[in-house]
């Protein structure tokens, strides 16, 4: 099928993208890599008037920047660039992880890191993945720009905190330490489905010692999810087995997964807790070499 027609705008500055938005509202949508948006138009699962192409902005929205403090993800990084990073596998080796697993290399080479994460599902891999590296994300519209944490950026299923005129502009984490150590874990049926679920781990480790920890699932809840239960039970515990096997417990506990097609509600809630105890058992090899 082919999408119902549309006007299609190219700005090739940031306020006249932005002023596209204010003036078309619900009405407009915004094109960046088009991966998610292009198949939901052209099967008429969603409809426009207005397709704001901002590809042309280019220049430094096109380039992550690696700072001393802040690694910050603009509009237009595409998900293979940040991939195939070195600086990306040195410093947060769970975002490569996670691209790895995103869908397959074409789609990898159009698609966005930010465009994944405004469509927010969330069976998706970097949601999860930036909610569990604690994202800033940057809202600009012709009104202003205003900062909104991982935790209140994903409302609901395909849901977030962006206004109608509003453009993710780019996302940011803190660069990490180096007593951080991190994994991803994912499990679908075939290569490049969405996973049945998800998890992506982060913990500080002292000594052997888990000084901290961020785990969040994907896959099982309308946004990303964070384990707290998890979290809690592996803070001050020296990493091995036995954590991996009490942590990933704790998590089956925790998550409430609807079933479908694919998979079973408990089949999710299980997996969710292998993934989590696989996970830890990456991170206690890594903490460890």
């Amino acid at each position: 099928m082919k999408p119902a027609p549309f006007t299609y705008h190219a700005p090739r500055e940031l306020d006249e993208a932005l002023e596209l938005l204010r003036e078309h509202g619900d009405e407009a949508k915004v094109l960046a890599g088009g991966q998610s948006l292009m198949p939901m138009l052209n099967f008429r699962l969603a409809h426009i008037e207005h397709l704001v192409d901002i590809n042309r902005l280019g220049g430094r929205w096109e380039t992550p920047t690696f700072g001393d403090t802040t690694i910050t993800i603009p509009a237009l990084v595409r998900q293979r660039q940040l991939e195939r990073s070195p600086e990306a596998a040195r410093l947060l080796p769970v975002l490569t992880e996670a691209l790895h697993q995103v869908a397959h290399p074409q789609i990898r080479n159009r698609g966005t890191v930010c465009g994944s994460l405004a469509h927010a599902d969330p069976a998706a891999e970097l949601p999860s993945v930036l909610t569990v590296l604690d994202a800033k994300f940057t809202l600009a519209s012709a009104r202003g720009v205003r900062t909104v944490p991982a935790a209140d950026f994903f409302l609901f299923h395909l849901t977030t905190a962006l206004e109608p005129d509003e453009l993710l502009l780019e996302v940011s984490v803190e660069r990490p330490g180096a007593n951080h150590f991190s994994a991803f874990r994912e499990f679908a049926t075939r290569r490049g489905d969405f996973a049945l679920a998800g998890v992506a781990v982060v913990c500080e480790v002292d000594g052997g010692v888990v000084t901290a920890c961020r785990i969040a699932a994907a896959g099982v809840a309308p946004t990303p999810q964070r384990l707290t239960d998890a979290e809690q039970l592996v803070v001050g515990q020296p990493l091995g087995p036995d954590l991996g096997a009490a942590a990933g417990a704790a998590a089956r506990a925790q998550v409430d997964p609807t079933g479908d097609i694919h998979a079973s509600a408990e089949y999710r809630a299980r997996l969710t807790g292998v993934l989590v105890k696989r996970a830890l058992a990456d991170i206690t090899e890594k903490a460890h070499a």
